[in-house]
Protein backbone atom coordinates (compact mmCIF):
# COMPACT_ATOMS: atom_id res chain seq x y z
CA UNK A 1 0.00 0.00 0.00
CA UNK A 2 1.38 3.44 -0.92
CA UNK A 3 0.81 6.38 1.42
CA UNK A 4 1.06 10.01 0.29
CA UNK A 5 1.51 12.73 2.93
CA UNK A 6 1.34 16.49 2.72
CA UNK A 7 4.39 18.30 4.11
CA UNK A 8 2.35 19.50 7.11
CA UNK A 9 1.00 16.05 8.02
CA UNK A 10 4.44 14.57 7.43
CA UNK A 11 6.08 16.94 9.90
CA UNK A 12 3.33 16.26 12.42
CA UNK A 13 3.93 12.53 12.24
CA UNK A 14 7.69 12.98 12.37
CA UNK A 15 7.36 14.98 15.57
CA UNK A 16 5.46 12.06 17.11
CA UNK A 17 8.29 9.66 16.41
CA UNK A 18 6.86 7.95 13.32
CA UNK A 19 9.05 6.08 10.84
CA UNK A 20 9.22 9.07 8.49
CA UNK A 21 12.34 11.18 8.07
CA UNK A 22 13.24 14.73 7.10
CA UNK A 23 16.26 15.56 4.98
CA UNK A 24 17.08 19.23 5.37
CA UNK A 25 13.87 21.22 4.78
CA UNK A 26 12.30 18.62 2.51
CA UNK A 27 10.07 15.72 3.49
CA UNK A 28 10.97 12.23 2.34
CA UNK A 29 9.36 10.62 -0.66
CA UNK A 30 6.15 8.64 -0.05
CA UNK A 31 6.67 5.57 2.10
CA UNK A 32 5.74 1.99 1.25
CA UNK A 33 4.85 -0.18 4.22
CA UNK A 34 5.16 -3.92 3.70
CA UNK A 35 5.34 -7.28 5.45
CA UNK A 36 7.88 -10.08 5.12
CA UNK A 37 6.81 -13.58 6.18
CA UNK A 38 9.07 -16.58 6.73
CA UNK A 39 8.20 -20.00 8.15
CA UNK A 40 11.43 -20.08 10.17
CA UNK A 41 11.65 -19.16 13.88
CA UNK A 42 13.21 -15.95 15.13
CA UNK A 43 16.32 -17.87 16.27
CA UNK A 44 17.21 -18.95 12.73
CA UNK A 45 20.01 -17.47 10.57
CA UNK A 46 17.38 -16.84 7.91
CA UNK A 47 15.30 -14.59 10.18
CA UNK A 48 18.43 -12.64 11.13
CA UNK A 49 19.35 -12.16 7.46
CA UNK A 50 15.89 -10.85 6.63
CA UNK A 51 15.82 -8.54 9.64
CA UNK A 52 19.28 -7.14 8.84
CA UNK A 53 18.29 -6.66 5.21
CA UNK A 54 15.10 -4.74 5.83
CA UNK A 55 16.59 -2.67 8.65
CA UNK A 56 19.32 -1.54 6.25
CA UNK A 57 16.80 -0.85 3.50
CA UNK A 58 14.69 1.25 5.86
CA UNK A 59 17.72 3.29 6.85
CA UNK A 60 19.15 3.71 3.36
CA UNK A 61 15.80 4.69 1.81
CA UNK A 62 15.15 7.13 4.67
CA UNK A 63 11.93 5.36 5.55
CA UNK A 64 10.54 5.20 2.03
CA UNK A 65 10.35 1.40 2.26
CA UNK A 66 9.50 0.04 5.69
CA UNK A 67 9.26 -3.77 5.89
CA UNK A 68 8.39 -5.69 9.05
CA UNK A 69 9.62 -9.30 9.32
CA UNK A 70 7.36 -11.94 10.88
CA UNK A 71 8.75 -15.36 11.93
CA UNK A 72 6.74 -18.58 11.55
CA UNK A 73 4.41 -16.94 9.03
CA UNK A 74 2.94 -14.75 11.78
CA UNK A 75 0.82 -17.71 12.93
CA UNK A 76 -1.05 -17.84 9.63
CA UNK A 77 -3.52 -20.73 9.36
CA UNK A 78 -2.55 -22.90 6.40
CA UNK A 79 1.12 -21.94 6.73
CA UNK A 80 3.22 -21.90 3.53
CA UNK A 81 0.54 -22.66 0.90
CA UNK A 82 -1.74 -20.02 2.43
CA UNK A 83 1.06 -17.45 2.52
CA UNK A 84 1.91 -18.19 -1.12
CA UNK A 85 -1.67 -17.37 -2.11
CA UNK A 86 -1.49 -14.12 -0.13
CA UNK A 87 1.73 -13.23 -1.96
CA UNK A 88 0.19 -13.84 -5.38
CA UNK A 89 -2.92 -11.85 -4.54
CA UNK A 90 -0.91 -8.89 -3.26
CA UNK A 91 -2.13 -9.20 0.33
CA UNK A 92 1.47 -10.06 1.32
CA UNK A 93 4.41 -8.17 -0.16
CA UNK A 94 7.47 -10.35 0.63
CA UNK A 95 7.94 -14.03 1.43
CA UNK A 96 10.62 -16.73 1.60
CA UNK A 97 9.67 -20.14 0.27
CA UNK A 98 11.34 -23.35 -0.88
CA UNK A 99 10.94 -24.39 -4.50
CA UNK A 100 9.06 -27.57 -3.56
CA UNK A 101 6.10 -25.56 -2.25
CA UNK A 102 6.46 -22.62 -4.63
CA UNK A 103 5.87 -25.25 -7.33
CA UNK A 104 2.18 -25.23 -6.40
CA UNK A 105 2.05 -21.98 -8.35
CA UNK A 106 5.14 -22.43 -10.58
CA UNK A 107 5.72 -26.13 -11.47
CA UNK A 108 9.28 -25.56 -12.74
CA UNK A 109 10.40 -24.53 -9.23
CA UNK A 110 10.40 -28.19 -8.17
CA UNK A 111 13.75 -28.39 -9.96
CA UNK A 112 15.44 -26.86 -6.89
CA UNK A 113 14.63 -29.87 -4.72
CA UNK A 114 15.07 -32.68 -7.23
CA UNK A 115 16.49 -35.66 -5.29
CA UNK A 116 20.24 -36.20 -5.69
CA UNK A 117 20.49 -33.57 -8.45
CA UNK A 118 23.07 -31.38 -6.66
CA UNK A 119 26.30 -32.43 -5.00
CA UNK A 120 27.32 -29.16 -3.30
CA UNK A 121 25.70 -25.89 -2.28
CA UNK A 122 28.05 -24.00 -4.59
CA UNK A 123 26.70 -26.02 -7.49
CA UNK A 124 23.20 -24.87 -6.52
CA UNK A 125 24.25 -21.21 -6.40
CA UNK A 126 26.03 -21.45 -9.75
CA UNK A 127 22.96 -22.92 -11.43
CA UNK A 128 20.70 -20.25 -9.97
CA UNK A 129 23.05 -17.48 -11.12
CA UNK A 130 22.97 -18.78 -14.69
CA UNK A 131 20.43 -19.63 -17.40
CA UNK A 132 18.39 -21.92 -15.16
CA UNK A 133 17.89 -19.15 -12.62
CA UNK A 134 16.86 -16.64 -15.26
CA UNK A 135 14.35 -19.15 -16.69
CA UNK A 136 12.86 -19.66 -13.23
CA UNK A 137 12.62 -15.89 -12.81
CA UNK A 138 10.44 -15.66 -15.92
CA UNK A 139 8.27 -18.58 -14.87
CA UNK A 140 7.61 -16.94 -11.49
CA UNK A 141 6.98 -13.50 -12.98
CA UNK A 142 4.28 -15.00 -15.20
CA UNK A 143 2.44 -16.04 -12.01
CA UNK A 144 2.68 -12.64 -10.33
CA UNK A 145 5.80 -13.48 -8.28
CA UNK A 146 9.13 -11.69 -8.46
CA UNK A 147 12.24 -13.61 -7.39
CA UNK A 148 14.62 -11.04 -5.95
CA UNK A 149 18.02 -11.41 -7.59
CA UNK A 150 20.62 -13.25 -5.48
CA UNK A 151 17.84 -13.97 -2.99
CA UNK A 152 18.40 -17.71 -2.64
CA UNK A 153 18.83 -18.30 1.08
CA UNK A 154 20.53 -21.43 2.38
CA UNK A 155 19.03 -24.18 4.51
CA UNK A 156 21.33 -27.10 3.68
CA UNK A 157 20.96 -30.62 2.38
CA UNK A 158 18.12 -32.63 3.86
CA UNK A 159 18.82 -35.51 6.28
CA UNK A 160 16.47 -38.07 7.85
CA UNK A 161 15.76 -37.55 11.54
CA UNK A 162 14.06 -40.46 13.39
CA UNK A 163 12.54 -40.84 16.84
CA UNK A 164 14.54 -43.99 17.60
CA UNK A 165 15.85 -45.77 14.51
CA UNK A 166 18.95 -45.65 12.34
CA UNK A 167 18.47 -45.43 8.57
CA UNK A 168 21.53 -47.09 7.08
CA UNK A 169 20.06 -48.18 3.74
CA UNK A 170 16.84 -47.35 1.93
CA UNK A 171 15.32 -50.63 3.16
CA UNK A 172 15.34 -49.29 6.72
CA UNK A 173 12.68 -46.77 5.68
CA UNK A 174 10.14 -49.41 4.68
CA UNK A 175 6.75 -48.46 6.15
CA UNK A 176 8.12 -45.61 8.28
CA UNK A 177 5.85 -42.59 8.70
CA UNK A 178 7.95 -39.61 7.62
CA UNK A 179 6.73 -36.05 7.97
CA UNK A 180 7.15 -34.09 4.73
CA UNK A 181 6.24 -30.55 3.64
CA UNK A 182 3.14 -29.99 1.51
CA UNK A 183 4.76 -30.72 -1.84
CA UNK A 184 4.09 -33.48 -4.38
CA UNK A 185 7.77 -34.21 -4.97
CA UNK A 186 8.39 -34.84 -1.27
CA UNK A 187 5.47 -37.26 -1.11
CA UNK A 188 6.43 -39.02 -4.34
CA UNK A 189 10.07 -39.40 -3.33
CA UNK A 190 9.30 -41.01 0.02
CA UNK A 191 6.68 -43.31 -1.47
CA UNK A 192 9.23 -44.35 -4.10
CA UNK A 193 11.80 -45.25 -1.44
CA UNK A 194 9.24 -47.26 0.53
CA UNK A 195 8.22 -44.88 3.33
CA UNK A 196 4.80 -43.51 4.21
CA UNK A 197 4.86 -39.70 3.82
CA UNK A 198 2.73 -37.65 6.20
CA UNK A 199 2.14 -33.99 5.33
CA UNK A 200 2.26 -31.64 8.32
CA UNK A 201 3.02 -27.95 8.75
CA UNK A 202 6.34 -27.40 10.47
CA UNK A 203 4.66 -25.71 13.43
CA UNK A 204 3.06 -29.08 14.27
CA UNK A 205 6.20 -31.15 13.75
CA UNK A 206 7.58 -31.11 17.30
CA UNK A 207 4.34 -32.41 18.80
CA UNK A 208 3.89 -35.01 16.05
CA UNK A 209 7.33 -36.43 16.80
CA UNK A 210 6.77 -36.27 20.53
CA UNK A 211 3.50 -38.22 20.48
CA UNK A 212 4.54 -40.66 17.74
CA UNK A 213 2.12 -39.45 15.06
CA UNK A 214 5.16 -39.70 12.78
CA UNK A 215 8.29 -41.84 13.11
CA UNK A 216 10.62 -39.21 11.72
CA UNK A 217 11.13 -36.18 9.56
CA UNK A 218 13.58 -34.96 6.93
CA UNK A 219 15.23 -31.56 6.97
CA UNK A 220 18.68 -29.96 7.18
CA UNK A 221 20.35 -30.21 10.58
CA UNK A 222 19.68 -26.55 11.29
CA UNK A 223 15.95 -27.34 11.48
CA UNK A 224 16.54 -30.00 14.13
CA UNK A 225 18.45 -27.40 16.13
CA UNK A 226 16.28 -24.30 15.77
CA UNK A 227 13.06 -26.26 16.30
CA UNK A 228 14.55 -28.28 19.22
CA UNK A 229 13.77 -31.62 17.57
CA UNK A 230 16.66 -33.14 19.52
CA UNK A 231 14.27 -33.20 22.46
CA UNK A 232 11.88 -35.60 20.72
CA UNK A 233 14.15 -37.63 18.41
CA UNK A 234 17.23 -39.79 18.83
CA UNK A 235 18.71 -40.54 15.39
CA UNK A 236 19.87 -38.56 12.39
CA UNK A 237 20.91 -40.36 9.22
CA UNK A 238 22.96 -38.32 6.76
CA UNK A 239 21.36 -38.94 3.37
CA UNK A 240 21.80 -35.60 1.57
CA UNK A 241 18.78 -36.60 -0.48
CA UNK A 242 17.64 -33.08 -1.47
CA UNK A 243 19.03 -29.57 -1.35
CA UNK A 244 16.85 -27.20 0.68
CA UNK A 245 16.77 -23.44 0.53
CA UNK A 246 14.43 -20.48 0.34
CA UNK A 247 13.68 -18.07 -2.47
CA UNK A 248 13.23 -14.44 -1.43
CA UNK A 249 10.04 -13.44 -3.21
CA UNK A 250 8.03 -10.28 -3.77
CA UNK A 251 4.56 -9.71 -5.09
CA UNK A 252 5.40 -8.72 -8.68
CA UNK A 253 2.96 -5.79 -8.84
CA UNK A 254 4.23 -4.35 -5.54
CA UNK A 255 7.85 -4.74 -6.66
CA UNK A 256 7.15 -3.02 -9.98
CA UNK A 257 5.66 0.01 -8.20
CA UNK A 258 8.81 0.65 -6.18
CA UNK A 259 11.13 3.29 -7.65
CA UNK A 260 14.23 1.97 -9.41
CA UNK A 261 16.58 3.41 -6.79
CA UNK A 262 14.66 1.68 -3.99
CA UNK A 263 14.78 -1.64 -5.83
CA UNK A 264 18.54 -1.26 -6.24
CA UNK A 265 18.95 -0.60 -2.52
CA UNK A 266 16.94 -3.75 -1.77
CA UNK A 267 18.97 -5.88 -4.17
CA UNK A 268 22.28 -4.56 -2.82
CA UNK A 269 21.34 -5.40 0.76
CA UNK A 270 19.86 -8.76 -0.22
CA UNK A 271 23.13 -9.74 -1.87
CA UNK A 272 25.17 -8.71 1.18
CA UNK A 273 23.00 -10.44 3.76
CA UNK A 274 22.23 -13.56 1.73
CA UNK A 275 25.96 -14.16 1.32
CA UNK A 276 26.37 -13.86 5.08
CA UNK A 277 23.37 -16.13 5.73
CA UNK A 278 24.69 -18.81 3.40
CA UNK A 279 28.03 -18.92 5.19
CA UNK A 280 26.37 -18.84 8.62
CA UNK A 281 23.96 -21.65 7.77
CA UNK A 282 26.59 -23.84 6.13
CA UNK A 283 28.90 -23.33 9.11
CA UNK A 284 26.08 -24.07 11.54
CA UNK A 285 25.06 -27.27 9.73
CA UNK A 286 28.68 -28.47 9.87
CA UNK A 287 29.03 -27.64 13.57
CA UNK A 288 25.71 -29.30 14.34
CA UNK A 289 27.08 -32.71 13.46
CA UNK A 290 29.04 -32.37 16.70
CA UNK A 291 26.55 -30.29 18.66
CA UNK A 292 23.68 -32.72 18.11
CA UNK A 293 25.88 -35.63 19.17
CA UNK A 294 26.65 -33.69 22.34
CA UNK A 295 22.91 -33.36 22.88
CA UNK A 296 22.68 -37.15 22.92
CA UNK A 297 21.72 -37.80 19.31
CA UNK A 298 23.19 -40.62 17.25
CA UNK A 299 24.39 -39.70 13.75
CA UNK A 300 25.24 -42.14 10.99
CA UNK A 301 26.04 -41.86 7.29
CA UNK A 302 23.48 -43.64 5.11
CA UNK A 303 24.21 -45.51 1.90
CA UNK A 304 23.14 -42.94 -0.70
CA UNK A 305 23.56 -45.50 -3.47
CA UNK A 306 20.72 -47.60 -2.10
CA UNK A 307 18.43 -44.55 -2.34
CA UNK A 308 19.54 -43.63 -5.83
CA UNK A 309 18.85 -47.16 -7.03
CA UNK A 310 15.16 -46.75 -6.16
CA UNK A 311 14.91 -43.75 -8.50
CA UNK A 312 16.19 -45.52 -11.60
CA UNK A 313 12.71 -46.53 -12.76
CA UNK A 314 10.18 -43.91 -13.77
CA UNK A 315 10.81 -41.34 -11.01
CA UNK A 316 13.02 -38.99 -13.04
CA UNK A 317 11.02 -39.32 -16.30
CA UNK A 318 7.85 -38.60 -14.34
CA UNK A 319 9.31 -35.45 -12.83
CA UNK A 320 10.88 -34.30 -16.08
CA UNK A 321 7.36 -34.20 -17.49
CA UNK A 322 6.02 -32.39 -14.43
CA UNK A 323 8.81 -29.79 -14.24
CA UNK A 324 9.13 -29.25 -17.97
CA UNK A 325 11.76 -30.05 -20.58
CA UNK A 326 13.32 -26.56 -20.63
CA UNK A 327 14.18 -26.42 -16.93
CA UNK A 328 15.30 -30.05 -16.94
CA UNK A 329 17.63 -29.49 -19.90
CA UNK A 330 19.16 -26.41 -18.28
CA UNK A 331 19.72 -28.36 -15.08
CA UNK A 332 21.40 -31.30 -16.81
CA UNK A 333 23.69 -28.92 -18.68
CA UNK A 334 25.13 -27.97 -15.30
CA UNK A 335 24.93 -31.15 -13.20
CA UNK A 336 25.05 -33.94 -15.77
CA UNK A 337 22.54 -36.56 -16.86
CA UNK A 338 20.01 -37.65 -14.24
CA UNK A 339 18.59 -41.13 -13.87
Amino acid sequence: MTHFLSRRSFIAQASLGSAFYISGARAAEPQWKARQYTNQPAASPLFKALTDTWNAVREQTHGRLDVTVYPQNNGLAGSDPAALKLLQSGELEFYTLMGGILSQAVPAMDIQGLPFAFKTVNQVYKMDAGPLGRFLDKECEAKGIHRIRHGMLENGFRQINMRNKEIRTVDDLAGAKIRVPDGDMFRDFFKTVGAEPVTLNINKLYDALKDGTVDGQENPLVIAETNKLYEVTKNISMTNHMWAGFNLLANAAFWAKLPADVRKIVERNVMKNVDLQRVATDTLNTKLETTLKDRGMILNVADEGSFRAKLKGDFYPRWKKQIGTKAWTLLEEGVGKLG
